[in-house]
């Protein structure tokens, strides 16, 4: 046998979803009504959700931030994995995508959890920093490309020792493996790839899940 990570192959897919995806009915209704709409592919894979929700659990992560809400659905999955008093501060431009995910972060009753926050994610960033509310447990990234090193730069300022940065779209669907794809955003993840993997600042796993999941664990 291959010591190389398994394809998931289309019938392998969906056994592994068959014996891992445990999925709450509030989060698949929100994933169903978000895959109608035109920019639906930015939406994050069900499993990575859950992975996430796993390791908000591990950690016992109480403090998180968000950079990209889009319809709500990584921040409801976070935000279920919580303990009552947790928080998630999500950061978003885009006023009718979030609506979207406010009503279902009402149905779920976890709507005083989650901190919508409608400006320019810097800007937010740049704000806490100011207000020194510092110490996040968790932060995930999934927002404009070419600004993930600046974002990432952001929160290693703002999480704790110890606390986990996730990033997604690190694969980009196999684009930077692709030496003929020169378009700005896969040329600016395969720098962010590079850098990361290379700084010394965290310990770090790129994890084939959904798009590419890379985490970054800030040291002490």
């Amino acid at each position: 046998m291959s010591n190389a990570t398994t394809p998931l192959t289309e019938p392998l897919y969906d056994y592994f979803l068959a014996n891992s995806l445990r999925e709450a009915p509030i989060l698949r209704r929100l994933r169903e009504d978000t895959a109608r709409l035109p920019m639906a592919t930015m939406q994050i894979s069900p499993e990575q959700g859950q992975f996430m929700a796993f390791l908000i659990e591990l950690m016992g992560a109480k403090r998180t931030i968000e950079i990209g809400t889009f319809t709500g659905y990584s921040a409801l999955c976070v935000a279920l994995a919580m303990p009552s008093d947790g928080r998630v501060i999500a950061c978003d431009i885009n006023a009718e995508w979030t609506s979207i995910g406010k009503r279902y972060w009402t149905e779920a009753g976890v709507a005083d959890r989650i901190d919508l926050r409608l400006a320019p994610a810097l800007e937010t960033l740049d704000r806490l920093a100011a207000a020194n509310e510092k110490n996040f447990d968790f932060a995930f990234i999934d927002a404009d490309k070419e600004n993930n090193w600046t974002y990432f730069e952001r929160l290693l300022g703002l999480v704790k020792p110890g606390g986990v940065i996730a990033i997604d779209n690190t694969l980009w669907a196999g684009h930077v493996a692709d030496p003929r794809d020169r378009s700005k955003d896969t040329e600016a993840i395969r720098r962010f790839n590079a850098k990361i993997h290379k700084d010394q600042r965290v310990t770090m796993s790129l994890v084939p899940i959904g798009d590419g999941l890379t985490l970054a664990r800030k040291r002490g």
